[in-house]
This record gives structure tokens, sequence and C-alpha cells, in this order.
């Protein structure tokens, strides 16, 4: 299979490694750019470029404005990176047309698993209809989950929220995000609905629903421990 291309734009050598080592090794094909204009010369020439991660603060074009030159043009997912992590700055580039928005430093595994999740999104990737994550087999053609051989019953949202989850494995997400996103905006209900649907589907996973991790003050994370 074809290897779907990142780019990523740093002035930093650095980091632009750190990025392409992670991605490379989780079958990316990852292109570098200097800078914002180098970022744009290359976008334009390579017409297989899925998705870009673009750092904020570089010289001659900084990420802002290659994200605005991209816009016009393209609805392609962006990252943007940024040692800021002013709420302001977050707004900014969503305003401008951001995908998702990391902050400096950050965890390669966390970036590798936002990339995943963000082409999926993007592209309505299914990557395989039977998925096996740490020996929950969520077959979502037939719409079932099984631990040791044995089918689990899951409600429909359960499973929905499963999903989600693997989707986003490794990555925090809000009670907000995860209503959001599973019952979908025009849901008016309380987002503490998210606890109740996670302590049942954590008892039905039983000792896999550790994997489902609590992140005090803000929602959950799905984690697998190595």
């Amino acid at each position: 299979m074809e290897k779907i291309k990142v780019l990523i734009a740093d002035d930093e050598s650095r980091m632009r490694k750190l990025v392409n080592d992670f991605l490379s090794r989780n079958n990316y094909d990852v292109i570098e750019a200097f800078d914002g204009q180098d970022a744009i010369e290359k976008f334009y020439n390579d017409k297989d470029i899925s998705l870009i991660i673009l750092d904020v603060m570089m010289p001659r074009m900084d990420g802002w404005q290659a994200l605005q030159e991209i816009r016009k043009d393209s609805n392609i997912p962006v990252i943007m990176l940024t040692a800021k992590s002013e709420e302001k700055d977050e707004l900014d580039s969503f305003d401008l047309g951001a995908d998702e928005y990391i902050s400096k430093p950050f965890s390669p595994k966390v970036l590798t698993a936002r990339v995943d999740a963000l082409l999926r999104r993007s592209y309505n990737i299914d990557s395989n209809e039977i998925v096996d994550v740490g020996g929950i087999i969520i077959n979502n053609s037939a719409h079932t989950v099984s631990i040791d051989n044995e089918e689990i019953e899951l409600s429909f949202k359960e499973f929905e929220l499963l999903n989600y989850f693997v989707e986003n494995k490794g990555i925090a997400l809000s009670r907000e995000k995860i209503l959001n996103n599973v019952w979908n905006y025009d849901y008016f209900g309380d987002a503490r609905t998210i606890d109740t649907h996670v302590k049942k589907l954590r008892k039905k996973l039983g000792s896999k629903g550790d994997y489902i991790k609590t992140i005090w003050g803000m929602g959950y994370k799905f984690e697998i421990a190595r």
C-alpha cells in the first residue's frame, strides 16, 4: 500500500527530525520544509500530500501566513505547532482554518495519534473493518465487540464511544469534545452523561476497562499500558 504523505514545516531541523522519525515509524512518508514559504512551494509541487503540520514561528513566512495561503485553495487537514499556549493563539489558529493545535513541548506519540485521528476524520479512512486493540476485537462491519473470543453486548452509543476512544488512542479528550463527536452537536444534554456511559462501558470491558483513564477535571483518555 502506498504510504500517506505528510508535510512538516519547522525552521528547527531537530524538531523536523523528531516528527519525521515518529511518523515514519508509523508508515507515513514525511516531507520536510524549513519555513512557511518552502512549505507552500512543496505543497503545490506535490499533489499527493494528505496532511500538513505547520510551526507558527518561522522566518520568511510564519505558520499562520502559510495556513492562510493554503486555505485559499485547499481544505487539506492542518495541524499547528507552537511554543505559545495562550488561548488567543489557539483561537486565532482555528479562525484561520487550522484543524488541530498542539503546544510545544509535546509528546511525539500524541502528535502521531492526532495525525492518525485527523486523517481518519478528514478522509473517512477506515484502515480495517476488524480492529484489534489491546485484546479488544472491534468488528465495525458486524457492529460487534469481543474480548477473549467472547462477544460482549454494547448499546449503540457504547459501541460508538468505544470506537471514538480507540480512534483517538493516547489523546486526552474533554467531556464536551466526546459529547460533540459521539452524540453530535445537536445534543443538548449534560456533558456528565459521558461519565455514566463510560462507567457502563468500563464494566462491560472487564479488565480492559482500565484502558479508559480518567483525566480529572477534564475528561478521559484511552491508553494501553506497554
